[in-house]
């Protein structure tokens, strides 16, 4: 089964849904149903509200009615004859209105004795699809049309695959990613919390999750001013005209936290991204051929207005840190900029453990209107960027529709451990802002020319990173990452003295290396089962045997015993390993 037969199945079965639904609950409201990845939903209107209780009491009629359907019959109605089908369902009354505004008529769609508005996409025959391989999965709360000002509905979520196989695979896979995610691990390891009087979507760091953020971002950085990237700073609010010319605000304008001046009648906004402010720099002075590619960076934070509903944890916020950089560059300088791009992003990924792919993010011919710039320029940025990945050797599909407004992009998507992929690092290809704010340099031949824009960040959000970064690792960060490295397990308190010479002996060898003691009056049992808790990569356990020997008994993680080591021995081991910055 091909991706569209299996999107046309899922879309069947949220019919199925809706139909067990209203033969268990005839006075419940349809809205709308479709098809998504991993399988379907159905949003209802309830008078008395279900929970994930009655999920398998819905799944069991969905089963008792599908050996009663097949094929789907299509039938066209009137806007008056399909509200007729919806009496006092305000919901579909509003789609239909929608639908017929200029006299159309509208699809239905009939399998067994269910029909229901309906574009169409539905399986050949409901009779090949295996009983056993969907399954409901949970109930959650969604605004009518994603809008909080509309009421909230009940969303029945359901998976959806080939086979039997496939499915118990795939909830195996939810169940591993139940045990990874981020926001338990957040406040396991103490890397983060939220705060109801700081607000939704706004993470605070603590000391360890800081060091983390830091760590990945000097390496980030490291990469690129290797490469010739140089170091900008901007602020965090500016006039809204910026974004008005770069034409973020008409595609973005109700996104933006909007700032108020006691002084000025400036309309001020929190910046949502730092491109227009990276541009107005290299606008600051007359620029020539000689000195391009100019190269920026900037790890800084921006805001976005997200909506409530679809913030969760780290992987979608309201305060962004993006470790940015803007390039400008000659036309015939753009491979070779990509390449150093592509160099950095193959070697931080390679660190960090994660396997790439590529996906061209081009546009959707059908939908012009999306992009700003002309047809013939994205042409020619889509075929530059398909050279390079083809020079590069790049596993890479093409992704239609996938672009930026004002450019196409290679997005490098990684795989975790448990086979997801994730969209992180980004290089964008832009013929379009540089034109808008009347960027130039002068050529070979003293004419005035406009300069490409590369747009990059190597993990994107930081935050969303972190929270691929944290499941991936499941919290087990590599020796170079971990924000504790090592924990000293004094067994007794008069082992305490000795666990602090040892201590200063690993951050005088290795000045770098954080090591923390464990000084509680607690068994050393407790002290090494906390530990790991806490995911470090060493612990070394000292009491009289060590003391004697000038040794420390180390574990590793996994509760792996490593056997007895010298302090010189083992702080050569952690600089080894922090030097290689092993995965």
């Amino acid at each position: 089964m091909n991706n569209e037969q299996l999107q046309n199945k899922r879309h069947s079965l949220a019919h199925l849904l809706a139909a067990a639904v209203i033969q268990l609950y005839p006075d419940a409201k349809r809205t709308i149903g479709p098809a998504i990845d991993n399988g379907f939903y159905f949003d209802f209107e309830f008078s008395t509200p279900i929970s994930d209780e009655d999920l398998p009491k819905i799944e069991k009629q969905m089963r008792k009615i599908l050996p009663t359907w097949d094929t789907f019959e299509r039938s066209e109605l009137t806007a008056e004859q399909a509200k007729a089908e919806y009496p006092g369902n305000e919901y579909k009354h509003e789609l239909i209105e929608e639908f017929t505004k200029d006299g159309e008529k509208v699809s239905f769609y009939k399998s067994g004795d269910y029909w229901d508005l309906c574009r169409g996409g539905h399986a050949e025959s409901m009779k090949d699809i295996d009983p056993e391989s969907f399954k409901l999965t949970k109930v959650a709360g969604a605004y009518w049309r994603g809008d909080s000002n509309n009421k909230m509905l009940t969303r029945i979520y359901g998976l959806a695959f080939n086979s039997k196989q496939e499915l118990d695979e795939h909830v195996k896979m939810l169940e591993e990613a139940e045990k990874r995610d981020h926001r338990k691990l957040g406040q396991q390891l103490d890397l983060f919390t939220f705060s109801d009087l700081v607000g939704k979507g706004l993470p605070l760091w603590t000391p360890k999750g800081a060091l983390l953020r830091e760590l990945l971002n000097t390496y980030s950085q490291e990469l690129r001013l290797k490469k010739g990237w140089q170091r900008v700073w901007s602020p965090h609010i500016t006039k809204n005209d910026l974004y008005k010319t770069s034409g973020h605000w008409a595609k973005f304008g109700d996104e933006l936290f909007l700032v108020k001046s006691q002084e000025t009648s400036d309309e001020l906004v929190m910046k949502p991204m730092n491109c227009p402010h990276h541009q107005q720099i290299y606008a600051s002075r007359p620029r020539s051929y000689r000195e391009l590619p100019i190269r920026y960076m900037e790890t800084t934070t921006v805001y976005r207005d997200e909506k409530a509903g679809e913030l969760m944890g780290l992987s979608r916020v309201r305060s962004i840190t993006q470790d940015d950089s803007h390039t400008f560059c000659t036309p015939d300088q753009i491979e070779e900029i990509y390449q150093q791009l592509i160099d950095v992003t193959q070697e931080f990924y390679a660190k960090i453990g994660m396997k790439l792919r590529a996906r061209l993010s081009f546009r959707d011919p059908a939908q012009p209107e999306k992009y700003l710039g002309e047809p013939e320029l994205w042409e020619k940025a889509q075929t530059i960027l398909l050279d390079i990945a083809k020079k590069n050797n790049l596993d890479y599909y093409i992704g239609e529709g996938e672009a930026a407004f004002y450019g196409p992009k290679i997005d490098f998507m990684a795989q975790d451990a448990i086979g997801r992929e994730h969209q992180l690092a980004t290089p964008q290809l832009d013929f379009v802002q540089p034109k808008r704010f009347g960027l130039a340099y002068t050529d070979a031949h003293g004419e005035e020319q406009t300069p490409v824009m590369v747009h990059f960040a190597l993990m994107g959000s930081i935050e969303r990173f972190l929270s691929v970064y944290i499941e991936h690792t499941a919290g087990a960060f590599p020796l170079w990452l971990s924000p504790v490295q090592v924990s000293i397990l004094p067994i007794s308190d008069k082992h305490i003295a000795y666990a602090r010479q040892v201590k200063n002996e690993l951050e005088t060898a290795v000045p770098d290396a954080r090591v923390e003691i464990d000084e509680r009056s607690e068994s050393v049992g407790k002290k090494i089962r906390e530990a790991a808790k806490t995911k470090v990569p060493y612990m070394a356990v000292v009491g009289d045997k060590e003391i004697e020997t000038g040794m420390a008994s180390l574990r590793g993680r996994g509760d792996a015993d490593l056997g007895t080591m010298s302090v010189a021995d083992f702080a050569r081991k952690l600089q080894t390993e922090i030097d290689a910055k092993q995965a």
